[in-house]
């Protein structure tokens, strides 16, 4: 991550539908409504190219801060 100014965001995936590509797709949109543009797409390129689904879930977790679905107050 690049910026200094970077600051996790909330991001609901515990409780949706574990489908990385579901999971990246919630933590992009979350990432771009706080104006982190450049790190959504630094998050997605990394868990695209990584090598397991542990893996995915961790690089996810430096960027965003798990929520779960029942206590996201933001409509998606």
């Amino acid at each position: 991550m690049e910026e200094n100014n970077f600051v996790k965001v909330k991001a609901p995936i515990i409780g949706a539908d574990g489908n990385v590509f579901n999971l990246i797709g919630i933590c992009k949109r979350q990432l771009n409504k706080a104006g982190f543009e450049s790190e959504a797409k630094e998050m997605a390129n990394r868990v695209m190219n990584c090598g397991s689904y542990d893996e995915a879930l961790v690089i996810m977790q430096e960027y965003v801060i798990p929520t779960s679905v029942n206590d996201f107050d933001e409509e998606m």
